[in-house]
């Protein structure tokens, strides 16, 4: 999306005049958000003096092509600066600049194409701007048609303008060659070498029309990134389709298709309990459905099933795929059927208002309906730990209805976590007291490993040696204990904290706590694990929920004030105290319910509360908590 456009000598002519700060401002304004950031536009006066003095003493043409903050669909990200013209034997040719205001930057040998930088007011880590540059790039051409049909080709740089590179500089270390290949490095000193660059590719101007041509363009992804998504998917054993995955895989392949050929809105609600495969057969969807030269987006509230399946999904792969998941709230401002398919796992997450401050939209249900000509949702509404969820099937006919989709139903019934039995799960629904059902004694023909451990210590060692096998096993708790802001991103202070033992929640400083090696140091939360799944998960259960008087009780005081997911509850609590105990008490449950379901092959607990313990140790041996 276009936001500041001019030629060059219209860009020359504002940032002589000192207006260039406000004409971005007014563009960025009227095509992406409603206000600017003062440090922003700071740093557009400042970054556009640079440019000046570079493009104002070089040989490129006056009617080059300029572009200021370029949005990148289907995506959020900006493009600090483009230039586009024709190359010396009259091909359309793109120059990408990725501006940095840095004057120091540390190296990073533990992650890959990652530096170490001041920004935001303290030192974090980030990719290297060449990365980030060439990135760009890639997103051009893999979601552009015009692009991918006229050949266009794209130059991506990252200009430095107040860094000088030293010999053995730490943003040019071995580690980043490969990246600064893709995508040249240029500091403070390196004006004339970048004029160059520009020169070379850039001959003549085209007067925007590449830039109007690639802003008016339908997304279609690219060829390059569907093969690439075949090639992850072939032989990714985790990612095969059982039974009625497989069913529920071509009856929604199909509606796509077909919203696709007749330009209908579809709408498709797919119901499934923990592990019957709602997550494979979303990813199975999202590549599938990319061959068919369909745009096609992966969507979930919350980040750690986006971060955790695109690693799975890329299995080693050099190829950037993050831009397939996308976050619920990425819907806000979109056209109607910008997107040929949304494909929304996790729906019973959703929220109802989007933006930072979630106070933006009407309903993330309606924005993505809205947005796609086929919206696939992945729901189970048992599965509502947060006060703000609110995805639920009745929200989506409606809103469904209202926008005039045909709705479509269907139904993951097989249980394939825990070893092929549902019989698990219900049980687990009459332990908690969610649902009274027929499953009230544990039975031996669930074929799952359901252990309870009297020390928390003793279910950490055991998960401990389960994890062993495949790093595949891991321990969570319930949101009891105070997650530390000032460490987070230390696993040697110990948040959770039961008698001898101790343990650090999951670190802040990774994406992937659930697949990382030598993660298992930390404890994860319904927040890093929900919509994953593990071969034996442990929990640990807090003291919000207990066994008191012959019944399981809730308690939303146990809470951690940390925990946003119940915030809010003690305001409607003091104003409608019936209502409030019975939403916390929903939200606790389903919590454990979700913590408690994440094994594929087993769940091992430890209670707090001690009747609880006991409680849970009697329905497990015969179901008789009086004897």
């Amino acid at each position: 999306m276009l936001v500041y456009n001019s030629t060059l000598n219209g860009f020359l002519n504002s940032v002589e005049s000192n207006i260039i700060d406000d004409e971005i401002e007014k563009a960025f304004v009227n095509t992406v958000a409603n206000r600017v950031n003062p440090n922003e536009k700071r740093s557009w006066r400042n970054s556009m003096q640079y440019m000046h003095t570079l493009l104002n003493s070089s040989n490129i043409p006056r009617n080059t092509g300029v572009a200021i903050e370029f949005v990148v669909p289907p995506t959020s990200k900006r493009i600090d600066f483009m230039l586009s013209g024709y190359d010396d034997e009259g091909n359309h040719s793109i120059v990408i600049i990725e501006l940095k205001q840095w004057d120091e930057a540390e190296k990073v040998d533990s992650m890959k194409d990652i530096v170490r930088t001041y920004v935001g007011g303290a030192k974090r880590e980030v990719t290297h701007p060449s990365y980030q540059a060439w990135t760009y790039a890639v997103l051009l051409e893999d979601y552009n048609q015009f692009i991918q049909e006229n050949n266009i080709d794209i130059y991506p740089c990252a200009y430095l303008h107040n860094y000088t590179i030293d010999v053995d500089d730490p943003l040019t270390d071995d580690i980043y060659a490969e990246v600064i290949n893709n995508a040249k490095l240029f500091g403070k000193t390196d004006n004339h070498s970048l004029k160059e660059f520009i020169s070379r590719h850039i001959k003549e101007g085209d007067d925007q029309e590449v830039l109007y041509e690639i802003n008016n363009s339908p997304l279609r992804p690219s060829k390059s990134l569907q093969n690439s998504l075949s090639e992850m998917l072939e032989n990714n054993e985790y990612f095969t389709l059982i039974d009625n995955q497989k069913v529920a895989f071509e009856y929604a392949q199909d509606l796509a298709r077909n919203s696709y050929a007749d330009d209908k809105k579809r709408v498709l609600i797919v119901e499934g309990g923990p592990g019957t495969g709602k997550s494979v057969v979303a990813i199975n969807l999202l590549v599938e459905l990319t061959k068919d030269e369909l745009s096609s987006f992966y969507v979930s509230k919350n980040s750690a099933p986006r971060d955790v399946y695109s690693e799975k999904l890329k299995n080693g792969s050099r190829r950037n795929i993050r831009n397939l998941f996308k976050g619920s709230g990425s819907f806000l401002n979109a056209k109607k059927n910008q997107y040929d398919v949304l494909i929304v796992d996790e729906a019973h997450r959703l929220n109802e208002k989007s933006g930072f401050y979630s106070n933006q939209g009407e309903n993330q249900i309606k924005e993505i309906i809205n947005a796609s000509k086929t919206s696939v949702f992945f729901i189970d509404e048992k599965q509502k730990v947060h006060i703000k969820d609110v995805g639920n099937k009745a929200d989506i006919e409606l809103f469904a209805e209202e926008l005039g989709a045909e709705l479509h139903y269907i139904k993951l019934e097989s249980q394939f976590r825990c070893n092929g039995s549902d019989g698990y799960i219900n049980w687990l629904d009459n332990v908690l007291e969610i649902e009274e059902n027929a499953n009230f004694s544990f039975d031996k023909d669930f074929n799952f490993d359901f252990k309870i451990f009297d020390s928390p210590t003793e279910l950490d060692n055991a998960i401990y040696e389960k994890n062993k096998l495949n790093n595949n096993s891991r321990v969570v708790a319930g949101y009891c204990w105070n997650w530390k802001n000032d460490t987070r991103d230390d696993s040697t202070v110990h948040d959770i904290e039961i008698g001898d033992f101790s343990k650090s929640w999951n670190l802040d400083n990774t994406k992937t706590w659930a697949i990382d090696k030598g993660s298992f140091n930390e404890i994860g939360c319904i927040h890093t694990c929900q919509g994953l799944e593990f071969d034996y998960v442990g929990v640990i259960i807090g003291n919000d929920i207990r066994y008191e008087n012959g019944e399981i009780v809730t308690d939303f005081n146990e809470r951690a004030s940390s925990d946003r997911s119940l915030f809010g509850i003690k305001k409607m609590y003091k104003e409608d105290p019936e209502n409030a105990l019975k939403e916390a008490d929903i939200i606790i449950k389903n919590t454990y319910r979700t913590l408690m379901s994440r094994g594929l092959k087993g769940c091992y607990i430890y209670c707090v509360d001690k009747n609880l313990q006991e409680y849970f140790k009697k329905r497990l041996n015969n179901g008789n908590v009086n004897e």
